[in-house]
């Protein structure tokens, strides 16, 4: 019963429901918590709350099932009205809606009851954790995580999992070598779980430290895809083309056979480096002897390429015989590859189909005009700034933190005809009192004041 709670086999489930009664283990109190918890998780809601009688009301684990079970449904009302009315309320219980709430972004219930609840375990404190880094939250994230050790609760595998990925979102280096220095202590240095070895090469290689995500790279034990993924992604990133290259060759030597990630972070290797024969080769590679077929990633990785190395004429011919429809990424990289090089022509026809693609994204107007002023046709700069404003696209607000002042603020620009110049000026006077001091910069062809 557990194993189809687990896939979600309602017709198993079922069957064995059948020989449960055959077998006249209906009223045993364990088998029918499981058939509740079953039938619930499977959507056979009338089923699960006829087997939950008064008896059944009178047992925390039932209340516990039929739960778990609407929670895993998705129907988080239903489950929190059957967790109101709940007389005995259980770990299980509040940790199953805690969880619930996490994993659909509502921090603000979820951290409600979890400040409610009489006691935590471990599970209780992970779905917090976890919930507010897929959130973003990542401040949250850790200043739970320090109440968690204050109240000398230990942290687990999925604890420090979820901690490493807030650190990688963002970029926080310090805590995330603390957090290794930890995991140092607890696995005696190179004794990593793969998926923790990972963990740590991926937060390294997000926070430019490819330094540290080689050396945890090396002395892992066991290495899956994953592991040789990141690191030749990371290197590729951060402006270790030829490295990354060489990372790849060796997992291709020690017959670890590579997957469709593999070959998008070595196309992104290729295309920083410059290696355009490479990219070629590997891009054939992977279609001839590993049988993967590229997607809209690998081809975005090519047209990339041939992009940087000025071979606009070959990318717009690579696009044609594309298996897939090019999407607004590959012809947005190829207009920027044509504002490097000065390709008016080519730059139009990318928009073109840019436009077609979509047309609301203030950014591809923005470039192309910025491609005819780069090449001095004025008139058409101004027409593509015109475009924009007839087709109602605002171009998306600049922000600023400026420091300096008492308390360091945030504020939005934007180009706008309706306001003056002194209106303008009002913030920056507000956030640096006494840093304004008049001079002029060139705006298009014409000199305005500026502070």
């Amino acid at each position: 019963l557990r194993a189809c709670t687990a896939m979600g086999a309602g017709g198993t489930g079922a069957q064995v429901h059948a020989h449960v009664v055959k077998a006249g283990l209906e009223s045993d109190a364990f088998v029918k918590n499981a058939l509740i918890g079953m039938h619930a998780s499977c959507g056979e809601l009338g089923v699960a709350g006829a087997l939950f009688d008064l008896r059944a009301r009178e047992d925390a684990v039932a209340w516990s099932a039929m739960i778990s079970g609407c929670a895993r449904r998705g129907d988080i009302g239903a489950a929190r009205e059957l967790f109101d009315e709940c007389p005995v309320k259980d770990l299980v219980s509040w940790n199953v809606m805690i969880t619930a709430y996490a994993k659909r972004g509502e921090m603000a219930p979820a951290r409600e009851l979890f400040d409610q609840a009489p006691e935590r375990d471990v599970v209780c404190w992970n779905a917090m954790i976890s919930g507010y880094v897929r959130c973003g939250s990542h401040k949250h994230a850790m200043d739970l995580f320090e109440q968690m050790q204050r109240m000398g609760k230990k942290p687990d595998v999925i604890t420090m999992l979820s901690l490493l990925s807030a650190c990688a979102d963002s970029g926080d280096l310090d805590v995330g070598r603390r957090l290794h220095s930890s995991l140092s202590e607890k696995f005696s240095g190179s004794g990593f779980t793969v998926v923790l070895g990972n963990a740590l090469i991926h937060m390294y290689a997000k926070c430019g430290s490819m330094k540290s995500a080689l050396e945890v790279f090396r002395v892992m034990r066991d290495k899956d895809v994953s592991t040789w993924n990141s690191i030749i992604g990371g290197l590729a990133l951060h402006g270790h083309a030829l490295d990354s290259i060489n990372v790849f060759k060796k997992m291709l030597k020690e017959r670890v056979r590579p997957d469709e990630i593999t070959f998008v972070a070595v196309l992104i290797a290729c295309s920083h480096g410059g290696k355009v024969d490479k990219g070629r080769e590997y891009f054939k590679l992977m279609q001839q002897q590993y049988r993967i077929e590229p997607n809209v990633k690998h081809y975005g990785c090519m047209v990339d390429m041939l992009g940087r190395a000025g071979l606009l004429k070959e990318a717009f011919e690579f696009i044609d015989t594309m298996k897939v429809e090019p999407n607004s990424v590959i012809w947005r990289t190829l207009l920027g590859a044509c504002r490097v090089h000065g390709e008016i022509e080519l730059a139009e026809h990318a928009n073109r189909h840019l436009l077609k693609a979509r047309s609301d994204d203030s950014g591809d107007y923005v470039l192309l005009s910025n491609i005819y002023a780069s090449a001095g046709e004025w008139l058409e700069s101004e027409k593509m700034r015109k475009l924009m404003d007839d087709s109602g696209v605002n171009k998306e607000a600049g922000r600023t933190v400026v420091d300096g002042s008492a308390k360091d603020q945030m504020q939005s620009f934007r180009e706008s005809k309706c306001a003056s110049w002194s209106e303008r000026l009002y913030w920056l006077s507000k956030c640096t009192p006494g840093w304004t001091k008049p001079h002029h910069v060139l705006c298009g062809r014409e000199w305005r004041p500026s502070y």
